[in-house]
């Protein structure tokens, strides 16, 4: 049998205040489908760790100039 490690969730509370975000904006990005993935189960909002760093990931630059994939960004 292959049972793989528990995923650690977040609430809605945890990573807000992780971002330094409201709960509603979070509750907006669930509405727009902008925000990381989440599990809904029963009325509890849980984030997966993964989801979170992906989006993380995803959201992360080195500067506001432009483009990094258009060279402008160096």
């Amino acid at each position: 049998m292959n049972i793989s490690p528990p995923t650690e969730l977040l609430t809605a509370r945890q990573l807000a205040a992780r971002w330094g975000l409201s709960e509603k904006t979070l509750e907006r990005w669930r509405m727009l489908g902008t925000g990381p993935a989440f599990l809904k189960l029963g009325s509890r909002v849980l984030y997966p760790i993964d989801a979170i760093e992906a989006h993380e990931r995803r959201h992360s630059r080195r500067c506001t100039a432009g483009s990094e994939t258009a060279g402008i960004c160096r």
